[in-house]
């Protein structure tokens, strides 16, 4: 279960706090806090370490009219939005400076959604890995910090040929912000030499440069880089543009999902498998084996409890499965039928499946208590094409529901 994140609020207008109180309340990580002026909110913090993720403040308040509540907040490291009612330009600029996130003015309801997408935003980005390559340690350390207060854990580097090793040895990195001019490899060389490996292709780029002509980032979004700024930019324009590039990539992942996924169990669908599975053969450095597992007697089920507690059956074999398996390439084939590709040992494998189907005799499924078998058919000589794989495991997984189901028969 995940902590909760609590959301300071302090605002003094009620029909404020009410809207905040609920668009926060309808994401089940946060819980709103809300205090009407500056003297609550300071007995909010008194003492009280890491006990806010975020704050959205009004500049205005009844006892503090000369946005005192920012200092309060910065002070204690929580990341600090503002709302307020009016705008003003010099204000603005001398917020940003200090620290703060973002400033928002009151002007309509979209304002009170793009105040939400920020803090939703500070939680996705927790444990989001930046790279940023410089050769200017004081660039890298000013991106850095804006960075970082977005909460992205980032890590530096000084040329494109570290930005290369780092990338390579850490396939967890989800975004690179690269500098054009570096000794080694320059940005945009650095950007090609990434898009030409399929490894690469999920990773978020961003150019940068101080210097060059117009052309320059033509240069570097036909390369494949996702966006490029000029330097000197301000935080305003570089916050809005990481995060749109990560929201596109999003939503690419997204979309790729739900061609990928069966959306009743979760575990990738028989499109990906055959997409995947060729894959691996080809690429696997020991053998592969596939196997084949198929819920016992399911047209009962259906028949007895009607669709919708076979399609609940359904969901937690996808969860055993997950659990079970997560090392494995993990599809559901077809009906109540679901498949593996591994390249662990095959007596290793024989192994995990006997305890597989030991721990669904011993549970009950769904709110009808049902009981739960599973008939097995394992193929491990493959002869390096997909189709033989599932045509031999297919053909075993007959034989084991001929023999009485529950068990697995394979061609070892």
């Amino acid at each position: 279960m995940m902590a909760e994140k609590k959301i300071l609020v302090v605002e003094d207008s009620l029909m404020v706090s009410k809207v905040l109180h609920h668009l926060l309340s309808q994401n089940p990580l946060f819980t709103p806090v809300l205090c009407a002026c500056y003297k609550e909110a300071q007995e909010n913090f008194t003492g009280v370490e890491d006990t806010y993720f975020a704050a959205i403040v009004d500049l205005n308040l009844p006892d503090a009219q000369n946005g005192e509540i920012v200092d309060l907040i910065l002070a204690s490291k929580v990341p600090c939005i503002v709302l307020t009612g009016t705008f003003d330009d010099s204000l603005r600029l001398r917020l940003l400076n200090k620290g703060v996130l973002d400033y928002v003015t009151k002007d309509s309801r979209y304002s009170f959604g793009h105040v939400i997408k920020v803090v939703e935003r500070l939680s996705k980005n927790q444990g989001t890995k930046v790279l940023v390559a410089d050769d200017s340690a004081t660039s890298r350390r000013f991106i850095n910090s804006l960075l970082q207060q977005y909460r992205f854990n980032v890590i530096e580097v000084e040329n494109g040929q570290e930005a290369l090793a780092k990338l390579e040895g850490d396939p967890s990195i989800r975004m690179l912000i690269t500098d054009h001019n570096m000794p080694l490899v320059n940005g945009y060389d650095l950007v090609r030499m990434l898009r030409y490996n399929s490894r690469f292709q999920d990773l978020v780029i961003i150019g940068l440069s101080a210097e060059g002509d117009n052309t320059l980032s033509a240069k570097f979004i036909k390369a494949g880089a996702n966006d490029f700024l000029k330097k000197p930019f301000f935080h305003e324009e570089f916050h809005c543009r990481i995060v749109r590039s990560l929201e596109a990539q999003e939503m690419l992942e997204t979309i790729r999902n739900l061609a990928n996924v069966d959306p009743l169990t979760k575990l990738k669908n028989r499109r990906y498998l055959f997409e995947q599975g060729e894959q691996l053969i080809r690429n696997a450095s020991s053998p592969v084996s596939l196997v084949m597992m198929d819920i016992d007697h399911f047209k009962a089920v259906n028949d007895t409890y009607g669709h919708i507690v076979g399609d609940d059956l359904l969901k937690f074999m996808g969860l055993e499965i997950a659990s079970a398996f997560p090392d494995m390439l993990a599809c559901r084939f077809g009906g109540e039928e679901f498949c593996l590709m591994t390249e662990i040992d095959a007596g290793e494998l024989m192994a995990r499946l006997n305890r597989f189907l030991e721990s669904l005799r011993s549970k009950e499924f769904t709110e009808a208590k049902i009981a739960l078998t599973c008939s097995v058919g394992v193929c491990v000589r493959g002869s390096g094409f997909l189709e033989e794989y599932v045509r031999v495991a297919d053909a075993n997984l007959y034989e084991a529901k001929r023999q009485g189901r529950d068990r697995i028969v394979s061609d070892l």
